[in-house]
């Protein structure tokens, strides 16, 4: 088969194809949205399997799930926030177990480029007892998105893939290998997907016994190589995913590389960790994310005899993603010569939002809507509409995860602030703001939610939205809210003075009410107008 350049996301979707994928499900986040995207375009093309984008990634999971217990083969992609949405099906399907083969791939984001913070899934691994491959270029995540899938249906347990953004979002060529066919159905018998307690018992104990397997499987695996080097038994490395490539790279210009670990399997492989240590006197450990390793390696009191280096110690950062030139400092090789940049400064460019945007609009209109209230507090959601915290707009004071505005305005106001402000969009809504919504229609609390409704999931470059337009006013009355305190406009500048005399009289109104701004992504509008020519 003929190389391709893909980006590393694309990579996980071609190998989950050549599998013998029959589903894919995902939410959009960055940096996973381009696997289902990718998946997407191939089922469109193909029409040989399901890619579908799900309501959330929960949904999503669970979706996965239906399609590996009818016995075929699904992936289920998120980013590493994501995961905590869709943990309770994660953490309890590893008791359950799989039938045909699932993949979990959570695309990690070290450096914070677009996400709240930096967590590192190999930790939901660990603690879901699965197992976890990390890859460390492109080849590798589409040869061991195929593995995984096989180690799956072996092991009759979930597999997660950890990627990261670096990898994520860069290209590199890829040899593909001939696909396989998808599995027919084959349902499971008895009661393993059962969880009653006396099943989980059961199962956990299995899930358990099993994890003396894993490690078997990680020390034999051949993603993972160690080169000992006789003549230095002062330094060993151990290097993570990509950041082993940062490791090499900084041994290519003449330095003698030490012995060196290169470890992409979970659980540590540790027959091959054993070797390293046992030669070396002192352990460097590299690794993208939290310090996963080096606590493993480490435990509490270190190990008698060795110094073990990382992000605990001080010798590499304990936030940010690391570089080339960060590991080499931590290698204790010279830096490079830089080139002196000062002639060219470059302006600050914050992000915003975009020209035209109707969330500019609703804005301007809450902010004079409010000037009577300076008591006033508006909770923030996830999406375009959070670069309302910047101006010129100074419009939000929180952001914190999907669907939290609805959450938080309620719990506000129910401690007195007046008046109390959701701002959601129609997709994280959907996502997860629907709930708590309910809870406060219930409740007929003193608060006004704005749902802003551009009828995409912009933020992470225009997927389809599942709840938008009339739809979206329908199933905010079925979950309670007064009909007459549903109030639609549309966020234009000509429209200016009367939403803001819409909004204050839902601000005014003591119970809950709604107000859906409706207009389309400005964006998305271009695109349907660039392809009618």
């Amino acid at each position: 088969m003929k190389q391709e350049v893909l980006l590393g996301d694309e990579a996980v979707a071609l190998g989950a194809i050549h599998a013998g994928l029959s589903g894919g499900y995902s939410y959009p986040g960055t940096p996973a949205s381009e696997i289902m995207e990718y998946l997407v375009r191939a089922s469109a093309h193909e029409k040989k399997f399901v890619a579908s984008w799900s309501v959330n990634e929960k949904v999503a999971y669970e979706e996965a799930l239906g399609v590996s217990y009818a016995g075929k083969r699904a992936l289920v992609s998120m980013k590493h926030v994501g995961l905590n949405v869709a943990a309770d099906p994660f953490m309890n399907s590893a008791i359950t177990g799989a039938n045909g083969g699932l993949v979990v791939v959570v695309a990690d984001d070290p450096g914070m480029h677009s996400s709240q913070n930096e967590q590192d899934s190999r930790y939901f691994a660990e603690f879901a007892k699965v197992f976890c491959f990390e890859p460390s270029n492109h080849q590798e995540a589409y040869d061991m998105t195929r593995e995984a899938f096989e180690l799956s249906e072996k092991l009759g347990i979930p597999v997660m893939i950890r990627m990261v953004t670096r990898l994520s979002h860069s290209r590199s060529r890829v040899q593909p290998r001939p696909p396989k066919q998808q599995n027919p159905l084959k349902y499971g018998v008895g009661t393993d997907w059962i969880l009653l307690p006396v099943h989980a018992r059961r199962r956990f104990k299995l899930l358990v016994d099993k994890q003396k397997d894993l490690i078997s499987v990680s020390n034999r695996s051949e993603f993972n190589s160690l080169q000992i080097n006789p003549k230095n038994t002062t330094l060993g490395i151990i290097a993570s995913g990509i950041a082993a490539n940062y490791v090499i790279e900084n041994y290519t210009g003449g330095h003698e590389q030490p012995s060196f670990l290169k470890l992409t399997t979970y659980p540590i492989p540790e027959d091959l960790v054993k070797k390293l240590v046992d030669h070396v006197d002192t352990v460097l450990i590299v690794e993208e994310g939290y310090p996963f390793i080096e606590k493993s390696i480490s435990g509490v009191f270190g190990i008698a005899g060795k110094n073990i280096r990382g992000k605990l110690s001080g010798h590499l950062p304990s936030t940010g993603e690391l570089s080339p030139g960060i590991v080499r400092q931590g290698l204790g090789i010279e830096a490079l010569p830089k080139r002196d940049i000062s002639d060219f400064p470059m302006a600050g460019r914050p992000p915003q939002l975009c020209q035209g945007c109707s969330h500019a609009d609703t804005y301007r209109a809450l902010n004079e809507a409010l000037e009577s209230y300076p008591e006033s507090n508006v909770f923030s959601d996830i999406g375009c509409y959070t670069l309302g915290a910047l101006p010129p707009y100074n419009a939000i004071q929180s952001c914190v995860c999907m669907g939290a505005s609805v959450s938080m305005a309620k719990g506000g106001a129910e401690a007195g602030v007046y008046p109390s402000v959701a701002v959601i969009g129609d997709s994280t809504f959907a996502h997860s703001g629907i709930t708590p919504l309910l809870a406060a229609a219930a409740a007929n609390t003193n608060m006004t939610v704005f749902i802003l409704d551009n009828a995409t999931v912009a933020m992470t470059g225009g997927q389809p939205t599942f709840l938008s337009g009339e739809k979206l006013a329908k199933v905010t009355e079925g979950m309670g809210v007064a009909k007459e305190h549903i109030r639609t406009i549309l966020p234009l500048p000509k429209n200016h003075d009367e939403n803001v005399q819409i909004m204050k009289q839902e601000l005014d109104y003591q119970g809950l009410s709604v107000v859906i701004a409706a207009r389309e992504c400005v964006q998305q509008a271009r695109k349907k107008k660039r392809s009618k020519t």
